[in-house]
């Protein structure tokens, strides 16, 4: 059962409205903290990623302070209902997995379901398959010789001898 209450009208708020997939990042997070003791993230100490880019990862970001901005919410397009956590400071790391549901359920029962059920029952606790993500850095900006806009340097590509951003540049891939 959900620990607090403060945590879901917290996440709500920030969301716009209750859902099902809200209440799977706020119980997610729950656990994270729970198995894990991370806090909310002033920096970067604390790193979520997410494998989606539902409902959820708004109460990621509004419970745990990892976001795009700060370069400690890195999203993962899996799909999957995934979110795994690093600790920085001690190099601790979880995945946190939702289980599929084991009954057919209307929306307004599978967000009770999800913020009364067990967290062991909502979800499968599992060592990362993949390291913690390296800090954020900052890149020079080059300008694209195509568009005009500005790009940082890991995101050019060099096509006909020029530099061009991903937008401009045209993938020769052959279909492989």
């Amino acid at each position: 059962m959900i620990q607090d209450l403060t945590f879901w009208e917290k996440a709500v708020k920030f969301h716009g409205h209750e859902c099902p997939g809200l209440a799977i990042g706020v119980r997610a997070v729950e656990g994270a903290m729970a198995k894990m003791g991370i806090t909310f993230s002033r920096d970067e100490e604390i790193v979520c990623v997410t494998e989606n880019d539902a409902c959820g990862v708004d109460a990621i970001q509004v419970l745990t302070g990892c976001s795009l901005g700060k370069g400690n919410l890195i999203y993962r397009g899996t799909g999957k209902q995934a979110f795994t956590f690093f600790n920085r400071k001690t190099g601790e790391g979880l995945r946190i997995v939702l289980k599929p549901f084991r009954e057919e359920m209307d929306k307004n029962k599978r967000q009770e379901y999800l913020l009364h059920a067990g967290l062991e029952e909502i979800f499968t606790f599992k060592k990362p398959h993949f390291s913690l993500p390296e800090k954020a850095r900052l890149f020079a900006t080059l300008v694209c010789e195509s568009c005009g806009e500005g790009v940082p340097e890991p995101k050019v590509r060099i096509q006909d001898g020029k530099k061009v951003c991903l937008d401009c540049f045209q993938d020769y891939g052959r279909g492989f």
